[in-house]
């Protein structure tokens, strides 16, 4: 809820007021935002007349905050404002204001405030709720969501997070601009709290919509979404039963594209590719998924996922030659990480690889068995290999109960 900034929202008097505001007086609002609004339209047709716009924004500016101070706390004055029509009202005007070509202080301080109004309308009210949506989806929240302006930005994710509710998620489906904006809005304000709230408490509880928003996003943009991913899993809070299914779609979605585009990867180690955006998602994969295979309601099915533990076998392997083949991102002085730049140490990368395969090989006896017999004694394997899977191979031989310690001296004829 968006509080009011010229009285303290606890006094007794103001909520009084709010609670017995006569109709007349809200219809009176309303009559002077619909003339205004006619004013509003006119200088979009016509840009001549925007120079007569200060008075009608001033007018509309106070409207709004009579409306928006109304309505907090305060479910009689909601219904009522709801039921005169003002929304509707409200969201043309704000889609009018987009449509202004002018940099007017008046103009953005009427646009934040008629967002304010639609934010406080709708808090704790699904009849507004209902209401907002059926008048603001979609356009409002595509006009909004990539405004440059950041409390604009805040404003309308306040509002899409107080109206989204599940049937609305599949709406969503359909509009994955909106949804996509959204993420782009976290990028770019990370301390904004809407957007992060919206992506955690809404967008990552709908496998289906995660999927296709995936599907369409740009590299960076799924970048910013398995960061929050992660942050989800590795929360304080622990996922509860409801979502653990929900997370393991997305664990199928994860391991998938891991699977497929692990080895765009080495894209890194061309200087003209040095900040390749598909391989550095690709790098925030892998983190996901060492966090995922750290979650005991995710790791069985990830250890069953198939390909995956070949794959990132496979990827160290190649990581290793390239490193040693010429100088690059993945030579042991290189260093690369996943926000879009090369600077966190390459052998971290090549660590994150072998945590995965340890948590892979975790109780289970059958991809402990692959580590065993690619690394068992008779088997001629690169020294590499051995470096890298030394403690896989402990952790596999304490698990099996074995009583002797890893071979640490084998064979190195080829590789070497």
């Amino acid at each position: 809820m968006i509080a009011s900034t010229g009285s303290a929202p606890g006094a007794r008097g103001v909520w009084e007021v709010r609670e017995t505001a006569p109709r007349t007086i809200f219809q009176r609002v309303l009559d002077i935002l619909k003339k205004s609004s006619h004013t509003v339209e006119l200088a979009c047709r016509d840009p001549s007349q925007v120079e007569h716009l200060a008075s009608s924004l001033q007018l509309i500016t106070e409207c709004f905050r009579c409306l928006r101070n109304a309505c907090i706390e305060c479910s009689v004055n909601q219904n009522s404002i709801r039921n005169l029509g003002t929304i509707g009202v409200a969201v043309d005007l704000i889609l009018l204001f987009r449509e202004l070509r002018v940099e007017q202080d008046s103009l953005l301080t009427a646009f934040r405030c008629g967002l304010q109004f639609l934010g406080n309308i709708a808090s704790r009210n699904e009849d507004s709720q209902s209401v907002v949506w059926m008048h603001a989806f979609p356009e409002l929240f595509l006009s909004c969501l990539n405004h440059p302006d950041r409390k604009i930005v805040a404003y309308s994710s306040m509002i899409l997070f107080t109206s989204l509710n599940s049937e609305r998620m599949k709406e969503l489906e359909e509009n994955l601009n909106i949804a996509i904006d959204v993420v782009d809005a976290h990028q770019k304000q990370p301390e904004s709290e809407w957007p992060f709230l919206i992506i955690t408490d809404h967008f990552l509880k709908s496998p289906e919509l995660v999927k296709a928003m995936y599907a369409k996003m740009s590299n960076q943009e799924r970048v910013a979404l398995l960061d929050l991913m992660i942050a989800r899993i590795v929360s304080d809070e622990p996922l509860a039963k409801d979502a653990a299914p929900v997370f393991l779609s997305h664990a199928e979605l994860v391991a998938g594209a891991f699977v497929d585009q692990c080895k765009t990867v080495l894209k890194l180690t061309s200087e003209q590719h040095a900040d390749d955006a598909e391989a550095l998602a690709t790098i925030r994969l892998l983190d996901v998924l060492c966090e995922m295979t750290a979650n005991t309601d995710l790791l069985g099915y990830l250890q069953v996922f198939p390909g995956l533990l070949e794959r990132v076998i496979d990827l160290l392997r190649l990581i290793h030659v390239s490193g040693n083949d010429s100088t690059n991102i993945f030579s042991t002085c290189a260093s690369i990480k996943a926000e879009g730049d090369v600077s966190n140490v390459a052998e971290g990368f090549k660590s994150h690889l072998i945590r995965l395969i340890g948590n892979l090989c975790y109780k289970n006896k059958d991809n402990q068995d692959k580590i065993l017999n690619i690394c068992g004694a008779d088997y001629i394997f690169p020294r590499w290999l051995q470096k890298y899977l030394s403690f896989c191979m402990y952790s596999c031989n304490r698990n099996r109960n074995y009583t002797k310690e890893p071979n640490r001296n084998l064979r190195t004829e080829k590789y070497s």
